[in-house]
């Protein structure tokens, strides 16, 4: 049997960056090679029903081996990773850790300083398994994928444990918002799911923003510039204008807890036209429309000043607080926490500043909280996880199924 740390080693050994606006699916065709690769080791593993389907979700079954009739439960990570940073030959390292700044690349000067990053003091005598700073690690989310084989294999290798059914499931392209897109609720077949996909260790989430993203188009005028008073229009100077409208303070960088936000991801242009993404994020529903109202307004002052169709302007709805969804069945929730407190692990919830798989999944009408991988820093070069979160997050999967049969 593999050590999750082995595993996860292997993971990230593989290109799995997903890509926007793909029509494909997944959005990148390497993702399908982990897929392949997983399937492959869950079959020789020995689970049942092991399946990758033609949309590159890998599902099996862990089979039960209690007549005991308990809730069939399931397990989820991603196996894409983020756009922020290059997925491609990930370079790791496995450092002792006993306190201080961490060098990451000398000769790039990229240091990870207890003081940028205070999470490093919770790790002092942990192994670190980190990068050279010029990748991603990809612990969001092949920890949790690497937990949840690593789980599976340890009630493969140990029959005579009692325990019900466990489903679980790999998916592709949740960094771009796609994870869940073709997933089969039905086939799948679990009374409720996790996703292991929020860092630290023991953490239970069930709480997320509510999302929607925002495309403006701006329509200007080009006309040589010696001639152009009171005739051209720039279009980039309206985009400038256009962001200038809306709230200063609502920003990523001035938000925090269950603060929301609007975030320009992105933008382009030339005088004659320009564009500008938006995502649109709150937990409080009431106040993401408020947060739309305000873009609609922006766009509505706009074309009334430069004039019609200056501001062409799509919101689209993306994915909705999953807490509704779970606290009705807070029996979900107390199987996480319990099973923390058991491996000796306080479990902590805060507000995910994000969404997950869960989210939509619950929104689907399957009960989905997330649950901690051990990871920290995703979505940058600093990103990093201890051998030791990776047996404990593994440890904590295993007692979960467990008390699902008691």
């Amino acid at each position: 049997m593999k050590s999750v740390t082995d595993i996860f080693l292997k993971y990230v050994s593989f290109d799995t960056q997903s890509a926007e606006d793909e029509s494909r699916y997944p959005s990148t065709e390497k993702q399908l090679e982990l897929a392949k690769f997983i399937a492959a080791e869950l079959t020789e593993t020995g689970l049942s029903d092991v399946e990758m389907d033609k949309y590159g979700y890998v599902y099996a079954t862990i089979p039960a081996t209690t007549d005991k009739k308990c809730p069939v439960i399931g397990f989820l990570g991603h196996m894409d990773t983020a756009l922020e940073m290059p997925g491609k030959d990930v370079k790791t390292s496995v450092l002792a850790y006993n306190g201080g700044d961490v060098v990451l690349n000398r000769d790039l000067g990229i240091v990870m300083t207890e003081k940028e990053f205070p999470c490093l003091t919770g790790d002092y005598g942990k192994h670190l398994i980190i990068t050279d700073g010029t990748t991603l690690l990809g612990a969001d989310d092949k920890a949790g994928c690497a937990e949840i084989v690593a789980m599976a294999q340890y009630y493969i290798a140990h029959p005579e444990i009692p325990h019900g059914k466990v489903r679980i499931a790999f998916t592709p392209d949740e960094e771009v918002g796609g994870g869940t897109k073709y997933f089969d609720i039905e086939k799948f077949g679990v009374d409720f799911a996790y996703t292991v996909d929020s860092e630290g260790t023991g953490t239970v989430n069930y709480e997320n923003f509510n999302a929607a993203s925002a495309a403006v188009k701006v329509n200007g005028f080009s006309i040589h510039p010696g001639g152009s008073k009171n005739k051209m229009k720039n279009a980039c100077l309206m985009a400038m204008e256009f962001n200038a409208l809306l709230p200063a303070g609502e920003i990523p960088a001035l938000t925090e807890d269950h603060e929301g936000f609007s975030h320009l991801v992105g933008m382009e242009g030339q005088v004659e036209n320009a564009t500008l993404h938006y995502i649109l994020r709150d937990h409080d529903s009431d106040k993401l429309e408020r947060k739309k109202e305000n873009f609609k307004k922006a766009a509505e002052y706009m074309n009334y000043k430069y004039g019609e169709n200056t501001i062409e302007l799509v919101i689209k709805d993306s994915y909705r607080n999953m807490a509704e969804y779970i606290l009705p069945h807070p029996e979900i929730l107390d199987l996480a926490y319990s099973a923390a407190r058991s491996c000796g692990v306080e479990p902590v919830t805060s507000p995910i500043r994000g969404g997950t798989d869960g989210a939509r999944l619950s929104s689907l009408g399957l009960p989905c909280p997330n649950l901690g991988d051990g990871g920290h820093n995703c979505h940058g070069k600093f990103e990093y996880v201890t051998t030791e979160d990776l047996e404990k997050c593994t440890e904590i999967l295993i007692k979960m199924v467990e008390l699902n049969a008691k």
